[in-house]
């Protein structure tokens, strides 16, 4: 490996500064908006000691670091190009979570650069330990925590059922008979396992074992925290049924939370220590674990001035992969924002009241929570009626801009709460009634307490009527780029399903009232 030589170590670590500077300037909004979900969202909220904890883990190994040469890697520059253009594409497809994990890879991309392959290793697992501070895609979060949220009901009111207390569940509902409890969005177990799965990783990071016993002290902590808070759901009924629902509710729910999360820290701790096995110390081997899990023969170290002078020569890779960072902060810097187009429109008070035989009534407003939530820019939520008093309940949410984090929330992360159950879920094509035009919606059967619904909905994207949101995220990217236009909106149709009607008589309702919605539709939400 070649190097540049320089006269002193100031221009060296002014070279560090540098790359580091510039890639803090291209990510800087994926560093605000990290810094701010972990401000707002509880589950992530221990990131921001993520970037500290992998300081210390590279302090730890300050010793067997300063016998390593700094060789560096071209290898580098593969993962600082593959992170600026992960970074372009998660900018354009409004992929928030992309950007982030480009963020990583050019970091990861910097160090090899700079370290070589040698000493990357020996700091790749404090570096893997930043993932952690990476949300998930909110679709996948999403959907995680609503599976979490219905399996660890089920789990709950088996708990609760071995205490002799009669209960009935309905989805994520467990009805007590005086008492409902909703295990809501915030009772899923994601503020337990994001964290736990962090420690369970530290913890088998320092346990002194071979890979396959380090891999399931991490794995366990995910068995731990569905267990751990499907114990809480159900003590916290039990405690409901004899004690009144103030159980359920103030700091007594909060200080449960931290207990359950205590135990699943002391579980995971439990599980490593049995897994350990007497280790004999010999002045040939080093205290601490390497990658592999087992010892290795300590390094003869340089003295601390020797290494730092060894900083008058720096990898020719490492100086390329800061002019590379540079060149792209600059260009970010020169080229011009692009504006985004956001097209006219009609506003949606401005639909009509009436749609052949169908009549709408009161226009429902969205909660501030809501609205604060979904941060759409338009939207339209009211019951139409026919002639035989059939209503059918419409919502529309429009959106100019699906950038800056702002996306459209899918029916599917929410269907199935408030004690709903999907029965069925699948692609359905549907005739407009005055043309041969046909387009796909999602139809979903949901059931609660005997009583059914059925629900369409579909993604009105640019001219577009999507069903899948990976799709909708393609086509985001490809818009973005070749048209500068991000607008969209979700059209959802709900209706009851009353027990002397036929699902087939009710699609062909629906579908009827679908068509006549979607030949309005094109003023409201531009093509």
């Amino acid at each position: 490996m070649s190097y540049v030589q320089l006269r002193s170590t100031v221009p060296a670590y002014a070279l560090i500064a540098v790359a580091l500077a510039a890639a803090a300037f291209l990510f800087s909004e994926a560093i605000g908006q990290l810094y701010s979900i972990w401000n707002v969202y509880p589950e992530y909220s221990y990131g921001i000691i993520v970037p500290l904890v992998t300081v210390f883990l590279i302090w730890r190994e300050r010793d067997q670091l300063r016998g390593m040469p700094l060789t560096g890697s071209p290898y580098g520059l593969i993962l600082i190009g593959a992170g600026l253009l992960l970074r372009i594409i998660g900018q354009l497809a409004t992929m928030h979570a992309v950007v982030h994990y480009a963020l990583l890879l050019v970091l990861y991309g910097l160090v090899l650069s700079l370290t070589g392959p040698a000493m990357f290793r020996r700091l790749l697992m404090p570096l893997l330990t930043l993932i952690f501070m990476v949300p998930l895609p909110p679709y996948l979060s999403d959907q995680l925590s609503l599976e979490l949220q219905l399996l660890s009901s089920q789990i709950g009111v088996w708990v609760i059922r071995a205490w002799g207390i009669s209960v009935f569940l309905q989805g994520n509902v467990i009805d007590l008979g005086s008492y409902q409890l909703e295990v809501a969005e915030a009772c899923s177990g994601l503020r337990y396992l994001f964290p736990l799965m962090m420690l369970a990783f530290l913890v088998a990071y320092v346990f002194r074992g071979p890979l396959w016993k380090r891999a399931i002290v991490f794995l366990s902590s995910i068995p731990i925290t569905v267990l751990m808070n499907s114990l809480r759901i159900g003590i916290i009924g039990v405690t409901v049924e004899y004690w009144g629902q103030q159980m359920a509710e103030g700091f007594l729910h909060e200080f449960e939370g931290w207990v359950v999360f205590m135990l699943s820290t002391a579980l995971v701790m439990l599980i490593a220590v049995t897994l350990t096995k007497p280790w004999r110390k010999s002045a040939a081997t080093v205290t601490g674990p390497t990658a592999s899990g087992t010892s290795r023969p300590r390094q003869p170290l340089l003295p601390a001035t020797e290494w730092v002078a060894g900083l008058h020569s720096l990898p020719r890779s490492f100086v390329v992969a800061t002019l590379v960072v540079a060149i792209g902060a600059a260009l970010e810097l020169a080229l011009p924002e692009r504006v985004e187009v956001i097209p006219n429109r009609a506003e949606l008070a401005e639909f009509p009241a009436r749609l052949d035989e169908w009549t709408a009534g009161r226009r429902e407003p969205l909660s501030p929570s809501i609205l604060d939530l979904l941060r759409l820019n338009d939207y339209m939520l009211v019951d139409y009626r026919d002639v035989e008093g059939l209503a059918v309940n419409l919502y529309v949410a429009y959106y100019q801009s699906q950038r800056e984090g702002l996306s459209i929330h899918s029916p599917a992360r929410c269907l199935p709460a408030g004690g709903w159950e999907v029965r069925k879920f699948e692609r359905h094509t549907l005739r407009s009634v005055n043309s041969r035009d046909a387009w796909p919606v999602n139809r979903v059967l949901i059931e609660q307490g005997g009583q059914r619904a059925l629900v369409y909905y579909w993604f009105q994207e640019r001219g577009r009527r999507l069903t899948s949101e990976y799709v909708v995220r393609w086509y985001l990217f490809w818009d973005s780029l070749t048209r500068n236009r991000t607008d969209g909106a979700l059209v959802r149709l709900v209706v009851p399903l009353p027990k002397n009607m036929s699902e087939q008589e009710m699609d062909r309702k629906l579908t009827r009232f679908a068509s006549l919605t979607e030949q309005q539709l094109p003023q409201y939400i531009p093509n």
